[in-house]
């Protein structure tokens, strides 16, 4: 274009050299093979391939292709050990990049969710949270079908918060599904903090707690990904979308805001999984959820009163009567003159 320009402008060819910075045959030759009259735009501009640079490592990278097709987790300080013994005499930081370029890769294993049928199952879990008044713990409940949610925040991981708990998120839901998978709240039910891989039924009074709404228990054991995922992740959903960012007050108010939040957003969301909002499904699924009992559970063992964190009142202060005596009297037994 500027070549161009110029000798539209009347300028000598020698002239146009000197100021392009290149030969008069040069122009000469570009006017010859009609490049003035080709469209710049025409052609997509091509560039060559950078010449490989060499470098040190040259000579030693069939050592470390050949020891990673054997060994493929082998680290790359081991394999500059092994280099450098075989006479490499560069830098660490050749053979770390050269590694993790050659490396094989294993194939990621695609995590799918093990769905189930409309109104078969819960996942139930404990996760915790801190605030300025102290530790809380929510309990989740979330249906396996619909991904419908429920939680509340308890002082507490213990067996009567776990039993009016699941209770409130029945009525949540107008029913009960037909089975609730645990995993980790396995020692809360049991009521063995040190038996870990105790058995769910091996609790009485927990038995006795689904007989009466009408489920089944089951543990997830041995853990997997694809089957206690509906509830896992979750917590997380919670943790971002929900408590991060946020100021309350006291637990009354930290769980009236955690069910306006389930209503407004958690359960009417699309989900990133289904792809269909929670809402929706939780429709179809309502009339596969077992009726509800007609009273709530009646323990045989006494459970205590569940915790609320409420300020204490002292008690009115009782009246002591005080004998009153003049100031003389005082002094008098002091053994001063007043």
């Amino acid at each position: 274009m500027l070549l161009r320009h110029y000798l539209e402008q009347g300028m000598p060819k020698a002239a146009i050299a000197r100021h392009v910075g290149v030969s008069r045959d040069t122009i000469y030759r570009w006017i010859a093979t009609g490049q003035l009259d080709r469209d710049l735009d025409e052609e997509a501009v091509r560039y060559r391939p950078r010449p490989p640079v060499p470098s040190k490592l040259d000579p030693y990278k069939a050592i470390i292709e050949a020891r990673l097709a054997e060994y493929p987790k082998l680290s790359a300080v081991r394999l500059f050990n092994e280099v450098r013994a075989a006479g490499y005499l560069g830098g660490y930081g050749q053979v770390k990049r050269y590694v993790r370029r050659v490396r094989p890769r294993e194939p990621e294993e695609t995590i799918q969710r093990f769905e189930t049928p409309p109104g078969h199952q819960a996942q139930v879990d404990f996760a915790e949270f801190r605030l300025p008044w102290g530790k809380r713990h929510a309990l989740i409940v979330v249906l396996g079908y619909s991904r419908l949610m429920w939680l509340r925040f308890y002082e507490r991981q213990t067996m009567p918060v776990v039993i009016r708990g699941l209770e409130t998120s029945f009525a949540h839901f107008s029913g009960v599904p037909s089975e609730l998978l645990f995993d980790q709240m396995k020692a809360v039910i049991t009521g063995d903090k040190r038996n870990e891989g105790g058995r769910l039924v091996e609790n009485p009074e927990f038995l006795r707690f689904s007989g009466h709404w009408g489920f089944r228990i089951r543990a997830c054991r041995p853990y997997r990904a694809q089957t206690k995922g509906k509830v896992e992740r979750p917590i997380r959903y919670i943790r971002n979308n929900f408590f991060y960012g946020r100021d309350f007050l006291s637990d009354d108010d930290l769980n009236a805001r955690a069910l306006l939040w389930l209503d407004g957003v958690a359960n009417v969301r699309i989900h990133s999984t289904l792809k269909e909002r929670v809402a929706d499904r939780f429709e179809r699924e309502r009339p596969y959820l077992n009726p509800l009992a007609p009273w709530p559970y009646r323990p045989v063992t006494p459970l205590p009163e569940l915790q609320t964190t409420q300020t204490r009142v002292p008690s009115a202060l009782q009246v002591v009567e005080v004998e009153r005596r003049p100031l003389s009297e005082y002094a008098g037994i002091t053994g001063e003159i007043s």
